[in-house]
This record gives structure tokens, sequence and C-alpha cells, in this order.
């Protein structure tokens, strides 16, 4: 039975310069005031093999620290430590103002971009990523500021999350610049990307893939399917692959995310150190062919046509 070819080492950043591992962490539950437990957290990605952080200035909000906490904390650790700083590929997200609800007018995205350097105490970010589409916004707003904060230096690439390959397409008319990553949410629980044209157009223009949520929201990671009948098929035909592979469930859910030949970097959501270190056994998870496709085919509810 043909394994399923390995992640390489290092992926591109579409055409930025930039390689990444093929796994990520994402920091959307960062929040606290504990600088050591979120460097424990950090130590913890970058023993995984992370390399990309990925957060956003509105993680925190409904949490005590508010908007921007999450980048806030992830400054105080890089003040603390500064050598960290160089062995990841930082990246956040902006687009979101609270109360619109969304603002990519290129003068917003331009502040809030600056204002995410002074939260995450840098001059610079690797990866500015606008959060989610603003139907209000024409795409040459979003390239203007872009543009403007890649020629600023404050910048290295950008990219877009939750865009729609129109909207893509639609960016890509305006933007003079490489679009560097697209982020879609995508696990063994949501296939969209599989068949709405997002993993395809990536491959076609050679832009990177940062799946979000590749637990599904923590539905794949816990000890039960709760009831439904969807997720526990899904959890069985992972498992049956973690009982061969000796690693645990999560692992395999990112493996089978990492070898879609578009290359997708899961973003690892865990919180915990331990499930963050936990992370690292997917890149020695070779998936078959025919495993692969159980787990979409348990996710569909039917055979393949």
């Amino acid at each position: 039975m043909a394994d399923l070819p390995a992640a390489p080492a290092r992926i591109p950043l579409g055409r930025s310069g930039l390689e990444v591992a093929p796994l990520g962490w994402g920091m959307w539950r960062l929040a606290g005031a504990d600088v050591a437990a979120a460097r424990a957290r950090v130590d913890a990605a970058l023993d995984a093999g992370c390399t990309l952080f990925d957060t956003a200035d509105v993680y925190g909000l409904g949490t005590e620290g508010g908007f921007g906490a999450a980048e806030a904390l992830l400054g105080r650790v890089l003040s603390q430590a500064p050598s960290l700083r160089r062995r990841m590929v930082l990246a956040t997200k902006a687009g979101i103002e609270p109360g619109v609800p969304y603002n990519s007018t290129a003068g917003y995205l331009v502040g809030a971009c600056e204002a995410s350097l002074r939260r995450l105490g840098v001059e610079q970010v690797d990866l500015l990523q606008v959060h989610r589409p603003d139907l209000l916004a024409h795409p040459e707003q979003v390239a203007m500021a872009f543009e403007r904060l890649y020629r600023d230096g404050k910048i290295r690439a950008a990219g877009v999350s939750n865009y729609t390959v129109a909207q893509i397409r639609a960016l890509l008319r305006c933007l003079t610049m490489p679009l560097a990553s697209l982020q879609p949410e995508f696990s063994p629980l949501v296939l969209e990307p599989l068949t709405d044209g997002i993993l395809d157009l990536a491959l076609e223009c050679g832009i990177a893939v940062l799946a979000w949520s590749p637990l599904a929201q923590g539905r794949l990671a816990g000890a039960g399917a709760g009831g439904d009948a969807r997720v526990a098929r899904v959890i069985a035909a992972l498992d049956a692959i973690a009982a061969r592979a000796g690693v645990a469930r999560s692992a395999v859910a990112y493996a089978w995310v990492m070898a879609h030949p578009a290359r997708p970097v899961p973003l690892v959501g865990a919180q915990s150190p331990a499930h963050i270190r936990e992370a690292a056994a997917a890149r020695g998870v070779r998936l078959s062919r025919p495993e692969w496709y159980q787990v979409l085919e348990a996710s569909r509810g039917e055979r393949m046509p």
C-alpha cells in the first residue's frame, strides 16, 4: 500500500521568499497576563517544529484583556526573550473592527498593522493577512494598504483569510506584489476548500495555504463525538490510522490536511504545551491513498462517485 508523499521540511510562503515548517501555531486563544505560561506555549510550539506563528489584532476580544490582548501578550514574551523572534515567521491579521464589523479600507488596514507592530514590540511582521473580506471595500484599497506597508518595510508579505476564489482573483488583479497566503478553515470535518476552488487556486497561483481550525474547533480532539454521527465516523476513521501509526488522533488529523498537494499548513490551536508538542508527530505520519479517502468518505457520509 503506497504512502502519500511526506510533507517537505520547508514550504514556500508563496513567492515571498519566506519559507515555513509544515506545521504552524495559532494564537486565537492566547490570553491572560501570565507571561511565563505564554512563554511555555511558545517554547512548546518551537519544540514541535512550528515556525509560523499566527495571531491577529482581534484575538483577545471578549476576554479581560480585550482587543489586541493576544498580540500584547506575545509582545511581552518577545520583549523578555528577543532571540525568539529570529526563530519564527511572525504573522498577524487585521480588518475586523469591533462593532462595524469589517473594514478593509487602505487607511484602516495601515493603521491596524501599525497598532499591531506596537503591541508586538517589533518593527516588522513577516506576514499580514486581511482577516475577513470587507464587502464594501474595493480590492484596490486592500492592494494599496499591502503595497504601502511593504514599501515602508512594515510587512514582508501579504495574504488573505476566509476569502472566496472570486475575491482573491479580484485582489490579484490589483496587486503588483505577490499574494503569499490564503487562510481557509480546512479539516476532515470542513471540506469546502476541496471543492470550492480555494486549494486549486493556491496550486494554480503558487500561493501558500494556512489551514485554520484543523481539528474542527476541537471536535476531533475530544474523547467522543457527543452524539454527532458524522463526527463519530470521522473519529473512527482517524483512530484506525492513529492505532496503525502509533500516534494521537490529532496528529493524524493534521497529517490528513497536510497530505493535499497544495501542502496546507495546519495551524495548531492547542494551548497546552503537552498538546502543542503532540502535534509534532504529524510530520512522521504517512497516510496511504486509501486511508486519506476513507477519512473523506467518513466525513461525506457516502462513497466517492
